[in-house]
């Protein structure tokens, strides 16, 4: 499965959202920092599988000043630009930044954001940096992705690595690796999570690692709270997605 297909699957999978946030008032925003900024803003809802964009200026760098609507949560004439390998990076970056919000307290996500640095294919033939920042718009108990705010412009600022994720609040930055992927489970978690996932029960997973039943339970609830599910379906399903099953 892509990295596209993974993170697709887990958006239209989530909760239902209790309550939405206004839609208009994000639309307005967009369309103001597009603007200002000169940058492309996509705001994509999740739900209704659609995206309403505003070029700005920098839309006609990339040939698409004229493009506003996608029946679609993925922007398919900007993703268009970029080679295979870029499209999966960019995609495995907000797998990435997916998972890492489901381990920030329900109150604190909308403090994080995503910034990617990519590479696209003008239609001049140019090959350009430009930089990605999105934001995931959460329902108001914080428990569901209802939109997303992805932001194309020149590449104003660099970094090490290729994505980040900032605190707005501290301004502290975190890289994303393969490495912290890995690490969101114990190596005893991951190998218990992949017994879950081959159907073993409890018993026989106590039996096999010679450990008692109540350590696996122990673990299982360990692995719930780390991956923030609700049960071991749900939680083979985010560690597959994420590569670390």
């Amino acid at each position: 499965m892509s990295n596209k297909a993974k993170i697709d699957n887990l958006l239209r999978n989530q909760p239902e959202a209790s309550e939405m946030i206004d839609l208009q008032k994000l639309l307005r925003y967009a369309e103001s920092v597009a603007e200002i900024e000169n940058v492309v803003a996509v705001v994509s809802d999740i739900r209704n599988d659609t995206s309403k964009i505003y070029s700005g200026r920098f839309g006609a760098v990339l040939g698409i000043k004229d493009y506003c609507h996608e029946d679609s949560i993925w922007e398919k004439p900007i993703l268009d630009l970029m080679t295979e390998t870029e499209r999966e990076e960019k995609f495995l970056a907000e797998l990435r930044f997916f998972s890492f919000l489901r381990h920030i307290p329900r109150n604190k996500r909308a403090n994080y954001y995503l910034v990617s640095k990519l590479r696209v294919n003008t239609p001049p033939g140019e090959s350009i940096d430009i930089l990605h920042r999105m934001y995931y718009i959460y329902s108001e108990d914080s428990d569901t992705v209802c939109y997303a705010l992805c932001l194309y412009g020149c590449r104003t600022f660099d970094f090490a690595g290729k994505s980040i994720i900032i605190n707005t609040l501290t301004g502290t930055t975190e890289e994303l690796t393969s490495e912290k992927d890995a690490s969101i489970l114990s190596k005893r978690e991951q190998q218990i999570l992949k017994l879950i996932d081959s159907g073993k029960t409890s018993a026989q997973i106590a039996d096999m690692l010679s450990i008692s039943k109540n350590t696996v339970s122990r673990h299982r609830q360990d692995i719930l709270a780390k991956l923030q599910v609700k049960n071991s379906m749900e939680a083979c399903k985010i560690a597959k997605a994420i590569g670390i099953l």
